[in-house]
């Protein structure tokens, strides 16, 4: 028999909802929501905007005020037990007086992972964990996976004709998918900690890769307060210039490479990261654990066939997203991925379907590998 009530459901739901409104914004922190009930009165909710910002819990607590003594605090993440840019989260709650809290699950931080209910449970608050887990966890399959194994989650988007084709053979590609499914991905775009893509699609396309807010269907917020991701390309052979359009966004730019080139004048939110070298070009696992040391969650993946298809061919790639147009392109068009040559059905790369949808009229295919 479970533990926790119907009640508990109720207001941990709220409390993911509430989390769910900072995934544009938290990067690379969690998405945090809390909720305080007293006597059955919702007196506080709060949760995480912006790291370096309150976090839910304080912000739940400053809501709260007095009537938070004798609460009980609904968290979708175990309360943090270390000073970063703000305080602990678990000492603040000892402070204000609750008497229970419930968290969604133990934070996979290192440096927090059953201290914050060990605090509460020193103070003799009465703790409990795992209610309605598997939703947390949805909320941030990013950070999980960056603090269990350094590497972000990544999502790799593959646009096509119906017959797997990503472009003619000429390289033209605009449109092939409608303007609904473009406004998805730039959504996709915007919650990810960093976008990653080749030289060869920023040369070929003149490609910005940044969020283009103005295609949104719903903006999340005010123009003011809307983030650019981190840009991310690989550039092994030192091809890119400071004068292509990806590098006229001041935004934050991360130029991969395996070795330091200063024949150019960069503007100074570029960074060139230096990665391992693989057969002559970027060591794409290193690459990823570096961004993983820099903070990078939710990694998005949109590139050509070559590199997407290296991505998936060293299973770093954690789902697929497709978007199917109907059209058909033939034999000539490019395609969707360039994956070693198989011998055997033995080889193939195996998928899980997650999602299948209609957005408009192209066909939404999300997929995740098989991993053995």
């Amino acid at each position: 028999m479970s533990q926790f009530t119907a009640q508990d459901h109720h207001y941990m739901t709220l409390a993911i909802n509430l989390a769910a409104n900072g995934m544009y914004t938290t990067t690379p922190n969690p998405n945090v929501g809390c909720v305080l009930v007293n006597n059955g009165e919702i007196v506080g909710q709060g949760y995480h905007k912006k790291a370096g910002e309150g976090h839910a819990e304080v912000n739940a607590l400053a809501e709260a005020q007095d009537k938070a003594q004798g609460a009980v605090a609904y968290v979708t993440l175990e309360p943090c037990s270390h000073t970063g840019r703000t305080g602990p989260c678990a000492v603040a709650l000892v402070e204000a007086g609750v008497s229970k809290v419930i968290a969604a699950m133990v934070d996979p931080n290192p440096a927090v992972s059953g201290k914050g209910l060990a605090i509460l449970n020193q103070a003799g608050i009465e703790t409990a964990f795992g209610l309605m887990q598997t939703q947390a966890e949805a909320l941030n399959r990013g950070f999980l996976k960056r603090m269990r194994t350094g590497m972000p989650f990544i999502q790799c988007k593959l646009a096509a004709s119906l017959d797997g084709k990503t472009a003619l053979k000429n390289g033209d590609s605009k449109w092939i998918t409608g303007p609904q499914a473009r406004a998805q991905v730039q959504d996709y775009r915007s919650k990810s900690c960093a976008i990653l893509t080749g030289a060869d699609t920023i040369l070929v396309d003149n490609a910005k890769m940044n969020v283009r807010y103005a295609e949104l269907l719903e903006p999340p917020f005010p123009a003011e307060q809307l983030r650019q991701p981190i840009r991310v390309v690989v550039d092994s052979k030192h091809r890119l210039k400071p004068d292509l359009a990806f590098f006229q966004i001041n935004s934050p730019i991360i130029i991969l490479t395996t070795d330091l080139e200063n024949n150019h004048h960069w503007p100074h939110y570029v960074q060139h990261l230096v990665v391992k070298e693989l057969n002559g070009f970027v060591d794409l696992t290193d690459a990823c654990q570096q961004l993983g040391k820099l903070g990078v969650n939710q990694l998005w993946l949109e590139a050509g066939h070559t590199l997407a298809g290296k991505f998936a061919e060293l299973a770093l790639v954690d789902e697929f997203i497709f978007y199917l147009a109907p059209k058909l392109i033939g034999a000539s068009g490019q395609s969707l991925l360039q994956l070693p040559v198989l011998e055997s059905m033995d080889q193939v790369y195996d998928l899980a379907i997650d999602e299948v949808s209609l957005i408009d009229s192209d066909l939404k295919i999300v997929a995740s590998p098989k991993r053995v």
